[in-house]
C-alpha cells in the first residue's frame, strides 16, 4: 500500500509522515531529501546555474540512491549519507529552484517509484499524490496558515543552530510557495482524491492519529473489496 502526504513547507508533513510510517509499520520516503541531495551535488559540481540540456547529461553521472534501512529510505550521494549537509536554507532554496526543471523531476521519478514497488510506503513531498503515485491507495494534503508555517520553520532553524529573523523566514516561505505552486511541471496542489487537513492549531500526535485512522479505514475498505472478489 502506498500512502502519499503532500503539502507546502511548514505544513508539518515531514514530521507527520515519518511518525505515520512508524505507526503503520510502513517504510518512509522523504522525497524532499532527494531534491536537496541533487541541489547539494549541483552546488559541489558548480552546476547550480546550468541549463536544462547540460543538467540532463550531468544527472546521469550523479551517484544518487535511496537505500532502505531500518524502515526509512536513506538518501546517499556517492555512498555518503547526505542528511548532515542538506538541511540549510541555501540548499533548500536551490532545491526548490531545481525542482521546477524537467530533467531533475524526470531523473528522480524512477527512484521514487522504485521505493513504492518495494513494499508498504509513506511518501512525503509535493507531487506524490498527483504525479509520482497517482494510484496511491491513500492520499493526504497537509496545510496550515502562512504565519503558522513560518513560525514552525523559524523554530526548526533555531533548533538546528541556524537562527534567522521571522520576517526573513516568512519571505522565503512565500517565495517557495509561489515557485512551487506556479511552476509548469507538477505544481503544488492537492490531488482530486486527497484528504486535505489544515494542521493549524493541531499538535503532531493529533495529526498523526487522524492520518493513521484514515489509512486504517482505507485498508479495511480494500480488504472488504478483496474478499468480495474471492
Amino acid at each position: 500500500m502506498v500512502v502519499t502526504v503532500d503539502g507546502p513547507a511548514g505544513s508539518g508533513k515531514s514530521s507527520a509522515s515519518r511518525l505515520l510510517a512508524r505507526e503503520l509499520g510502513f517504510a518512509f520516503l522523504d522525497t524532499g531529501a532527494l531534491y536537496r541531495a541533487i541541489a547539494l551535488a549541483a552546488q559541489r559540481a558548480g552546476m547550480q546555474d546550468a541549463g536544462e540540456e547540460e543538467l540532463d547529461a550531468w544527472l546521469e553521472e550523479v551517484p544518487l540512491e535511496a537505500k532502505s534501512r531500518e524502515g526509512c529510505f536513506l538518501v546517499l550521494l556517492d555512498g555518503q549519507d547526505v542528511e548532515p549537509f542538506i538541511r540549510n536554507e541555501v540548499i533548500s532554496q536551490l532545491a526548490s529552484r531545481l525542482s521546477a526543471l524537467a530533467p531533475v523531476r524526470g531523473h528522480l521519478m524512477g527512484l521514487q517509484r522504485a521505493a513504492g514497488q518495494a513494499g508498504d510506503l509513506v511518501a512525503e513531498g509535493r507531487d506524490m499524490g498527483t504525479v509520482v503515485f497517482p494510484r496511491a491507495e491513500a492520499k493526504f494534503f497537509l496545510t496550515a496558515s502562512e504565519n503558522e508555517r513560518a513560525r514552525r520553520r523559524w523554530r526548526e532553524l533555531a533548533q538546528r543552530g541556524q537562527p534567522a529573523e521571522l520576517d526573513e523566514v516568512l519571505a522565503d516561505l512565500r517565495l517557495r510557495d509561489r515557485r512551487d505552486s506556479q511552476r509548469s511541471l507538477s505544481p503544488l496542489r492537492p490531488a482530486e482524491d486527497a484528504v486535505v487537513l489544515d494542521t493549524t492549531g493541531h499538535g503532531l500526535p493529533e495529526v498523526v492519529e487522524i492520518l493513521a485512522q484514515a489509512v486504517r479505514g482505507r485498508q479495511w475498505v480494500l480488504a472488504q473489496k478483496a474478499n468480495e472478489t474471492l
